[in-house]
C-alpha cells in the first residue's frame, strides 16, 4: 500500500521485540515465490538469498526410503523473513511500534487486523467476525535442529506409546524445521501432557536418535499443541479486516500461515486499488479471497486428517503409502506427480498393476466374484424420470447403450424401484412387471452384444422421499395431486410439508424384502451382471439406519444393530436370491452430515456386517437423508468416506462424488483410496469419457467395428 501511494500513513503495532518470532523456518512454494517476486522485487531479492531450496521428499516408512523429486520448495529462518521484512517497511517509510499490544480498534482510515490465531480483535468483535475453532485431537510440537535436511522428510515411527509422525526441512544451511506429530492417547501414554519443554527435547532426542545423528533439537516456545482450524463467518467490520491466521487457518501438512496472509495482503491491496472507498473494498475483498481461502482449507482439512488417521495407512505397502501421503490433500494428481517425477509414478504403476509395461491405474481389470470388469471406470446410477410406469424405453437404450460404447467398464441403471408404490417419481424406472424383465434385458442384450462393458441394476424403494414431482419439478417436493401412499421407518415427513409416511408394520417389511428378491430374480431373467442395493440418500433402507429417520422404539430401532437388522434381512434375501457367481453392490450414505446423525464410524460396522453376508463391494455416497444436512462440497469430497470404509472394514468399495478427470481416478485408485471410480455428470457432458481419457493417456482402448477408422484419427481441439 505504501509503494502503491508514499502518501498513506501506515503503523505497524507489534506485540513482539522486532526480534522475536515463533517457530524456526517458513516454507514456501516455487508458485508462491513467482507472486512475492512479481509484487516486490526488491523483498523477493533478499528472500532468495536466503532460500534452502530443495526439489526431493523423502518418506521414511517400514524401513525403506522412498524419495519423490521435482516439488520445487525453499525455507527460510523466521528470523531472517522477519527482519527483511521491517527493513523493507523502513525504505518505504513505514511507521513500526514494537511491543505494543492492541486491544481494540484504534483511530484509523483502516486496520488490518492480522494478530494470529488467538486475534485480540476478532475475540473483542466475536459477533462481528463470527469465528468457529475446531481444535482437533492430534498433538504436535514444533521444535528445530542442527540436522541440516537435504530434502523436506516424512518419518514415520512407533513406540511402546504408538505411532510418531515428524515433518521436517531446513530453513538455512545448518538448521531444519523439526515438528513432532502424534495422536492424543499416545501423547497421554508417553507422559507428554505432564512434560515441560526439556522434556519434549529430550524424549523427542531419545525417540529420533537415530534419525538425528547426534545432532540436537531446539526449542523455542516448544510446547504441545493441539492445531485450531479456524474460520470466520465474516472477515470485515466497519473499517477493520481481519487478514491471516486471526481470520482462517490451514494445517502445517499443506501449507504456511504467512503464505497465506501474504496473498491476503495482496488481494486487499488489490481490492482497495479497485474501490477507493474502504467500506466498498472490504466487502469485494473478503468475496475475491474467501472462496480462494476456503478451497484451501478444504484441501487442508482432508490433508490433516491424513496425519491424523497415519494408522489406518500402516498397512500399505511403502510405495502406496508413500503416494497416498503426496496425494493426501487431493490437489496433488497422478498426472502432475507423473509431470514431476515420471520414474517415481512409473514404479507405483508397476507396483498397482504388478507388472511391467502397465496401464493407467484406471485401464486395468477388475474382478468381482465371477465378473470382470475391463477396466474401473463406472457409469453412475443416474435417474432419468422418464419411464411410464416403470417401463424403460428407447431412451433408456440410448443412454445406458451410448455410454456402454463410450468405454466404461460398468454401466449402471438409475435406481429401479421393486414396486410401484416404491417409485420416487411417476417418472422412475421399475423392475415389479413381467414386461420390465424384456425391456430392461433389451438393453442388457445391447450392452453384451456391441461393448465389453457390464451392466449392473440398482434396486430400491423409495421410503418416505416417494411420490414426489420430477426432478426439474420440484426435487423431492410431493406431487400436487396423483399421490399414493408411503411408507418408512417412522412416520416422520422429508419436508415439514411432506406426506407422513405410514410406520412399516412386520408384515409391511415381509411384503418389502419379497419385493426386493421378485426384483432380484428379474434381473437375472433380464441378464445384469451386477446388482446393487440403496441403503442410501435417505430412500427406505437408509431411512432405517439413520436414526434421524428412525426413532422406532422396537427391535428395529435405537442402536446401529437394531437400525440395520431390516436393511440386512432384505440384502440376505436378495443374496439368496441372486446367483452366487453374480456380485452383489450396496450403495450407502456413509454420513447423514447433519448432528445426531448416522456417521462415517458406524458406515464401517455397516460394512463390516454387509461383507460378512456375501456382499462384494460398496458403493460409498454420503448425505440426503434429511433435508437440513450440511454437506461439505468439495474436490472428491466424498472420497475419504470409501478410503475408510475399505481400509477398516476390508471390502473394496467405488468412490462418487465430483470425481472428474482421469487424474482423479488414477489418483484415487493408486492410492488405494477405492478400488472403482462412480462418474456421473462427467459422463452427462460427455457419454465417450472413458475412451477420451484412454486418448489423453496414450492408452489404446479397442473401438467397436463400425468405428474402428476412429482409431487412426486424430481431433483438434482449436
Amino acid at each position: 500500500m505504501k509503494k502503491e501511494d508514499p502518501s498513506h500513513s501506515i503503523t505497524v503495532f507489534e506485540r513482539n521485540r522486532p526480534e522475536d518470532t515463533f517457530g524456526f523456518g517458513v516454507v514456501f512454494s516455487d508458485a508462491t515465490l513467482e507472486t512475492i517476486a512479481g509484487e516486490d522485487p526488491p523483498s523477493y531479492r533478499e528472500i532468495e538469498r536466503s532460500f534452502a531450496h530443495w526439489d526431493d521428499i523423502d518418506i521414511h516408512f517400514r524401513g525403506e526410503v522412498i524419495r519423490s523429486t521435482g516439488h520445487g520448495f525453499s525455507g527460510m529462518e523466521r528470523k531472517e523473513l522477519l527482519g527483511i521484512l521491517q527493513k523493507r517497511c523502513d525504505e518505504l517509510g513505514v511507521r513500526q511500534v514494537h511491543q505494543a499490544e492492541i486491544t481494540d480498534l484504534p483511530e484509523a482510515d483502516l486496520v488490518l487486523a492480522a494478530d494470529g490465531v488467538n486475534s485480540t480483535i476478532r475475540s473483542r468483535y466475536a459477533e462481528r467476525f463470527r469465528p468457529e475453532i475446531d481444535a482437533r485431537q492430534n498433538r504436535f510440537v514444533w521444535l528445530g535442529t542442527t540436522f541440516p535436511f537435504s530434502s523436506f522428510t516424512f518419518y514415520f515411527k512407533e513406540n511402546e506409546h504408538g505411532l510418531w509422525r515428524v515433518h521436517a526441512y531446513r530453513y538455512d544451511r545448518e538448521h531444519s524445521t523439526f515438528i513432532v506429530e502424534t495422536t492424543e492417547e499416545a501423547w497421554r501414554r508417553a507422559g507428554m501432557d505432564r512434560a515441560e519443554e526439556d522434556g519434549t527435547i529430550a524424549f523427542c532426542e531419545r525417540l529420533f536418535a537415530k534419525e538425528l545423528a547426534g545432532h540436537r533439537l531446539l526449542k523455542n516456545r516448544s510446547m504441545w499443541r493441539s492445531f485450531p482450524i479456524i474460520r470466520c463467518g465474516r472477515w470485515h467490520y466497519e473499517n477493520a479486516v481481519l487478514v491471516g491466521d486471526a481470520a482462517h487457518t490451514a494445517h502445517f501438512s499443506i501449507g504456511s500461515g504467512t503464505k497465506l496472509a501474504m496473498e491476503d495482503a495482496i488481494a486487499l491491496r488489490n481490492a482497495l486499488r479497485a474501490h477507493r472507498d474502504v467500506r466498498a473494498a472490504l466487502p469485494a475483498y473478503e468475496a475475491a479471497r474467501k472462496p480462494q481461502i476456503e478451497s484451501w482449507q478444504r484441501a487442508a482439512q482432508v490433508s490433516l486428517q491424513w496425519f491424523e488417521d497415519t494408522e489406518r495407512y500402516l498397512r500399505l505397502e511403502p510405495i502406496q503409502f508413500a503416494f497416498s501421503l503426496l496425494t493426501r490433500s487431493l490437489r496433488v494428481t497422478h498426472e502432475n506427480l507423473r509431470q514431476r517425477d515420471p520414474d517415481f509414478v512409473a514404479r507405483v504403476d508397476r507396483w498397482f498393476a504388478k507388472r511391467d509395461n502397465p496401464p493407467p491405474p484406471m485401464f486395468l481389470p477388475f474382478r468381482l466374484r465371477g465378473m470382470e470388469l475391463q477396466n474401473r471406470v463406472v457409469v453412475s446410477p443416474m435417474c432419468q424420470y422418464l419411464a411410464e410406469d416403470g417401463l424403460p424405453d428407447d431412451w433408456h437404450l440410448v443412454h445406458l447403450g451410448s455410454r456402454a460404447l463410450g468405454g466404461a467398464g460398468l454401466v449402471m441403471t438409475e435406481m429401479t424401484d421393486v414396486s410401484r408404490e416404491g417409485r420416487i417419481s411417476p417418472g422412475c424406472a421399475g423392475m415389479y412387471k413381467p414386461e420390465h424383465v424384456a425391456a430392461w434385458g433389451r438393453i442388457v442384450d445391447f450392452v453384451h452384444l456391441h461393448t465389453p462393458a457390464k451392466i449392473g441394476i440398482q434396486l430400491g424403494h423409495s421410503g418416505r422421499k416417494g411420490s414426489t414431482r420430477l426432478a426439474w419439478e420440484g426435487m423431492d417436493e410431493p406431487l400436487p395431486e396423483g399421490n399414493w401412499p408411503i411408507l418408512s421407518a417412522s412416520p416422520l415427513p422429508y419436508f415439514p410439508h411432506s406426506p407422513v409416511p405410514r410406520e412399516m408394520t412386520r408384515r409391511d417389511m415381509d411384503e418389502v424384502r419379497d419385493q426386493f428378491a421378485r426384483s432380484t430374480r428379474m434381473a437375472n431373467e433380464a441378464g445384469f451382471d451386477l446388482i446393487e442395493l440403496h441403503f442410501a440418500h435417505g430412500y427406505l433402507l437408509a431411512s432405517f439406519l439413520s436414526p434421524l429417520a428412525n426413532v422406532r422404539r422396537d427391535e428395529y430401532g435405537g442402536p446401529l444393530e437394531n437400525r440395520m437388522r431390516f436393511p440386512l434381512e432384505v440384502f440376505e434375501a436378495v443374496r439368496a436370491t441372486w446367483p452366487a457367481p453374480k456380485p452383489i453392490s450396496v450403495r450407502i450414505s456413509a454420513t447423514d452430515w447433519a448432528p445426531g446423525g448416522f456417521g462415517p464410524a458406524e458406515a464401517v460396522e455397516v460394512a463390516k456386517a454387509l461383507k460378512s453376508r456375501g456382499c462384494d463391494i460398496l458403493d460409498v455416497s454420503a448425505g440426503q437423508t434429511v433435508p437440513h444436512a450440511k454437506p461439505v462440497y468439495g474436490r472428491q469430497f466424498q472420497t475419504p468416506f470409501a478410503e475408510r470404509i475399505r481400509l477398516e472394514a476390508g471390502i473394496p468399495t467405488m468412490a462418487v462424488g465430483n470425481i472428474t478427470s482421469y487424474a482423479d481416478v488414477n489418483t484415487i485408485l493408486a492410492a488405494g483410496r477405492a478400488d472403482l471410480c462412480v462418474l456421473a455428470r462427467a459422463h452427462l457432458y460427455d457419454p465417450y469419457w472413458a475412451r477420451h481419457a484412454a486418448f489423453e493417456l496414450g492408452h489404446i482402448a479397442e473401438w467397436p467395428a463400425p468405428y474402428r477408422s476412429l482409431e487412426r484419427f486424430q481431433p483438434r481441439f482449436k
